[in-house]
């Protein structure tokens, strides 16, 4: 991308501040995990990453090491256009089966572990085994626990389920992200 994604704009909010709300609905508290944020004039406490240059990983690491809640939702600053909606039906999926995670998939296939419900405790004991092995990948963490994979079909029917997980990581999807904002404003 060439620049910090999380203060890119989309319709006068940074990424961080249009996620921080709608997960406002869905958490007590909202965190700003990693690096590089310490002069920003931000509303959240940030968490500097454990593992520096760990990756997706290491970012959930330390997410899960500052938790304090029954669950932890992890987003990436890169997906603005994840609503309460979505969490609120990853937080409802969570209360059937009792899993470890809750990981949506995209209808593409590719699961989102950066879009996910992560229970701490189980969850860093095993990332802190992987990291210790290195690994860096979600995924391996996401096979080692209980993961109860959320299908796109059970999210189709959430306002805005067609932009989820739309991921801004180049200067063309910043633009085509702008153009959605623009869409729905009108």
């Amino acid at each position: 991308m060439g620049k910090d994604k999380s203060r890119l704009l989309f319709g006068g909010q940074t990424a961080v501040d249009r996620i921080a709300t709608e997960l406002g609905s869905a958490t007590s508290q909202v965190f700003l995990v990693g690096s590089g944020y310490e002069d920003a004039d931000l509303n959240f406490k940030i968490i500097p990453d454990t593992h520096e240059h760990w990756g997706a990983l290491g970012g959930i690491h330390a997410a899960l090491g500052a938790c304090r809640a029954e669950w932890a939702v992890i987003v990436a600053c890169d997906t603005p256009f994840v609503t309460r909606n979505l969490f609120s039906r990853l937080l409802m999926l969570s209360q059937r089966e009792l899993p470890d995670a809750v990981v949506p998939i995209q209808p593409d296939g590719r699961p989102q572990p950066l879009c996910a419900l992560y229970r701490p405790e189980p969850c860093l004991l095993e990332a802190e085994k992987l990291i210790a092995r290195g690994e860096h990948m979600p995924r391996t963490l996401l096979a080692n626990v209980k993961t109860r994979w959320v299908q796109p079909e059970e999210l189709v029917d959430l306002p805005g389920a067609e932009n989820f997980f739309f991921n801004v990581n180049t200067p063309q999807d910043y633009e085509r992200a702008k153009q959605i904002c623009q869409n729905r404003l009108q």
